[in-house]
């Protein structure tokens, strides 16, 4: 955790302790729709309502051109286009169709980030039920048959896979690759009306801004940013488009995917000579196979031209990363220009299309992706601004630099010991170890795992990308010490240590905080707050201390003080079920963790209005909730080098300093939906 303020008279608490409104509350979980924020807790600009350009009708000046097999050059036209008004000129002017002419929230005053990046997390949760299944469906048991585990989240309606057979073959049939779990949460997504833009719409898209990066083209698909997973040329076609788009020569693109399919791209970043959609091998070698036909896509793109409309651009790029092979960068608006038809490298005609980058964008951020994740944890000399090696002196799995390029002269972190588990007071006295489960090597079937039932019947993990966590639960039970199963456990993935390169960096004005080097995927275990094990009235009188983390496991399972009631389909062991909870009041759970003097990395992190990790309580070597272990959960994908948070969950108002007044922390978070106070 970042410093707070060297001076202040009160002490840290739980980011769920303290009674926040619900609909200041951060979410993680399901596909649900946010609370409306007040007007006071959410920043914001005048509503504007962004005009439409006047719809045009065209009456171009050349036919239509089918392809041939010499080359053919066709210039931009001198297209007249007819506005309502009845004003004639060359083409719509889309220039000042700028991110600026955005509304920021939604008519709810929803900030339209916090909506994005509500979104992508229900389709990440729709995902990892189906990858949970897929996995179930891959795996073989002992007896040779496919495990059939009821199944909380059943398939809903038919799958949006690229083969439209549907295959009855019995269990004992040999498997054929099964639909993508990918698709299949878009399947739900659109069911559920879940898409953020479920209608097409010209030019930018509020809450997607320039260098907003996409792991996957479904992610663009969930947004409504890009309609088709498979198609590069997103366009509004002549039999949906009439009404909306009435006076527009239809049809006419929106979006299109720059990823290399294509032998014949030219790609210079702020110019970029496009291949049309069609006659490629997509799903083989890419290579070119047939001719190209001016329809569709094609059709599309050269009706932008004659119009004058922008078309979005995103740019893939490929990654040699654990988790994604590919990520995609949206670059803005770009006009097209000309576009010709020529003999392609492989001999048959294409299509090409040369567009133009509109000026007035923000600067380029493709050319900065960069997920290599590099093997070993060595730390070079030449990082700039740094002052500690490590500051784990190799208690990880992997070292952790500190860089302070803030402070003249540099200085490094001070004042806390290093240590990667537990410290338990004398006064603490610790369960004995549960029974495990009698799983051997891996837990792999729910039915039989004792662990897995007191999970509400199934495992909370999938294996995919070393483990992630499905959703937030109120308490997740991990395999322990008395288990049968190995350390490779699915159900013992957050026992395994850090995985991410981590940094601690000097911040401008928030202390230190903590990013990550390599790309997380959502779901995957962060770090564990690691101190000493305390009794909480016993740390009331440690004025100052702003690393106190209380343990309100309890109070979270049943949402008591209006906490954050997670999903809580858990059983708790009825041997430990009555014991101590009745003497827990509301706003005092019995143990906390303090980190002022001995703690781990987890204490650098800072706070956020609108974080991109949240806090787990994780029992595993015994069942008791008020001293569960808190494990920090990816909340999003997280890129490269992006500062990690979670929210502190300060109650405003709610902390008094040693003269009895209300002390007020200003919050520098910086988020679009900031609370403007910590405290």
């Amino acid at each position: 955790m970042g410093e707070l303020n060297d001076s202040a008279a009160h002490r840290r608490v739980s980011p769920r302790l303290q009674n926040v409104p619900a609909e200041k509350r951060p979410f993680y979980g399901g596909p649900k729709r946010m609370a409306d924020e007040t007007k006071d807790d959410v920043v914001r600009t005048k509503k504007t309502k962004v005009a439409k350009p006047p719809k045009p009708s065209v009456q171009s000046s050349k036919p239509e051109v089918e392809p041939s097999k010499g080359e053919v050059t066709m210039e931009s036209s001198e297209s007249k286009v007819t506005l309502e008004s009845g004003e004639s000129k060359d083409c719509v002017d889309w220039s000042w169709y700028t991110a600026a002419d955005l509304p920021l929230t939604d008519e709810n005053g929803v900030s339209y980030t916090a909506r994005v990046r509500e979104t992508l997390r229900a389709f990440n949760l729709h995902y990892l039920h189906h990858v949970q299944e897929e996995e179930k469906r891959c795996c073989k048991p002992e007896n040779g048959s496919p495990i059939k585990s009821p199944s909380k989240r059943p398939p809903k309606g038919p799958s949006m896979s690229p083969s439209k057979k549907t295959d009855k073959k019995n269990d004992d049939e040999p498997k054929k690759q099964s639909k993508r779990p990918d698709l299949k949460a878009l399947s739900e997504m659109l069911k559920e009306n879940q898409i953020l833009f479920p209608e097409k719409q010209i030019g930018h898209l509020p809450g997607i801004a320039v260098g907003h990066q996409f792991y996957s083209r479904a992610e663009m698909v969930a947004l409504g940013f890009h309609s088709h997973w498979l198609n590069g040329i997103d366009f509004v076609g002549e039999s949906k488009g009439k009404e909306k788009f009435r006076g527009y020569k239809l049809p006419f693109a929106l979006t299109i995917v720059v990823s290399g399919q294509y032998e014949d791209d030219v790609d210079n970043a702020e110019e970029i000579v496009y291949t049309g959609q069609g006659g490629n091998d997509l799903l083989g070698n890419k290579q070119q196979i047939a001719d190209q036909v001016m329809k569709r896509g094609n059709l599309a793109l050269k009706n932008n031209m004659d119009q004058g409309i922008p078309v979005r651009v995103v740019r893939g790029h490929d990654c040699v990363n654990s988790y994604t092979s590919k990520v995609y960068t949206y670059d803005g608006l770009y006009k097209v220009n000309n576009h010709w038809a020529e003999k392609g490298v492989a001999g048959f005609t294409v299509f090409k299309y040369r567009l133009k980058r509109l000026p007035g964008q923000d600067s380029l951020r493709s050319k900065q992706v960069n997920f290599v994740r590099a093997r070993g944890s060595k730390v070079h000399a030449e990082l700039p601004g740094l002052v500690c090696k490590d500051i784990c002196y190799g208690q990880e799995n992997i070292c952790i630099p500190a860089t302070n390029v803030i402070d003249k002269p540099p200085v490094a972190p001070e004042g806390l010991k290093y240590i990667n588990s537990i410290i338990v007071e004398k006064d603490v006295n610790i369960p004995p170890n549960a029974p495990g489960c009698s799983c051997k090597g891996n837990c792999t079937n729910p039915l039989t795992c004792s662990c897995a039932q007191l999970n509400g019947g199934d495992f909370p993990y999938v294996s995919k990308d070393g483990g992630r966590l499905i959703e937030a639960k109120a308490v997740v039970f991990e395999c322990g010490p008395n288990c049968g199963c190995g350390p490779g456990c699915v159900n013992r993935t957050s026992q395994r240590g850090m995985k991410h390169r981590l940094e601690v960096f000097r911040t401008d004005y928030k202390g230190w905080g903590v990013r990550s080097w390599d790309f997380i995927p959502s779901g995957a275990p962060v770090c564990e707050y690691i101190g000493v094990l305390r009794k909480t009235d016993e740390v009331d009188s440690l004025l100052g201390n702003e690393y106190i983390f209380e343990i309100d496991c309890w109070h979270t399972m049943h949402g008591i003080g209006s906490r954050e009631k997670r999903m809580c389909d858990v059983t708790i062991p009825n041997s430990d079920a009555g014991s101590g909870f009745s003497k827990l009041s509301e706003s005092e759970p019995e143990f906390c963790i303090d980190a002022a003097s001995h703690g781990n990395v987890t204490r650098y992190i800072n706070h956020s209005c609108e974080p991109n990790l949240f806090v787990q309580c994780v029992l595993s070597s015994h069942h008791d909730v008020r001293l569960a272990r808190i494990v920090l959960f990816a909340a999003d994908n997280i890129p490269p080098l992006q500062e990690l948070s979670y929210d502190y969950g300060y109650e405003l108002d709610s902390v008094v300093g040693l003269d009895g007044k209300i002390k007020q922390l200003d919050c520098h978070c910086g988020a679009v939906g900031c609370r403007k106070r910590l405290y």
